[in-house]
């Protein structure tokens, strides 16, 4: 008997869309190849794709609903999940000097893939943390359904009590501009306040 109204399965998105994260950071040669690089802006970017994809696959979102989600415009969210995975791994092992792809979406395709087929973490949280970039993700994941544009009080209200490099929160958000209207923008204003 098959059947049609299946619940969505009991998965922990954040917890896969980290997996993804980390093992997009593999991919591109680890978090020292990314710094050698200066690629390190590239992680908002990587974190938000590897959330789009994970929503995408686990629970059947459509575009419009990711990009609520998320923060992010329909556009973009549709921009990341239309990505040729196999073309953007040609790009990152040089086969290829330009693609036209959304290079984040991808990876975060590539990294899905690998995640899902060797069942496997890449990454320990804690190498994160020595570079000072797990930040974006605990900012990200607050973020999570946040209705854009925020004001202070609202990014207050989700991001109370998280410390960004030996920061408390509530002292980053004194020198930040309001108001923010998406996610990508707390993270690069954040980055503007802690240098």
């Amino acid at each position: 008997m098959e059947v049609i109204n299946a619940p969505v399965k009991d998965i922990d998105i954040d917890a896969l869309a980290e997996q993804v994260f980390y093992e997009s950071i593999n991919i591109l040669g680890g978090l020292r190849k990314l710094i050698e690089y200066r690629n390190l802006t590239w992680l908002p970017s990587l974190a938000e794709a590897a959330y789009a994809v994970v929503m995408k696959e686990e629970l059947m979102k459509t575009h419009k609903e990711i990009a609520f989600d998320l923060g992010l415009t329909p556009q973009t969210v549709q921009n990341i999940l239309r990505a040729d995975a196999q073309e953007v791994e040609r790009y990152i092992k040089g086969e290829v000097e330009k693609v036209d792809e959304h290079k984040a979406g991808g990876i975060a395709k590539l990294a899905y893939e690998r995640v899902k087929k060797e069942g496997r973490i890449t990454m320990r949280q804690n190498e994160l943390e020595v570079l000072g970039v797990d930040w974006a993700i605990k900012v990200l994941t607050r973020l999570r359904g946040a209705d854009f544009p925020l004001d202070r009080e609202q990014l207050m209200e989700r991001l109370k009590g998280v410390v960004i490099k030996g920061k408390p929160f509530e002292e980053i958000i004194e020198k930040m501009e309001f108001p923010v209207n998406s996610p990508a923008e707390v993270l690069r204003k954040i980055k503007e306040v802690i240098g």
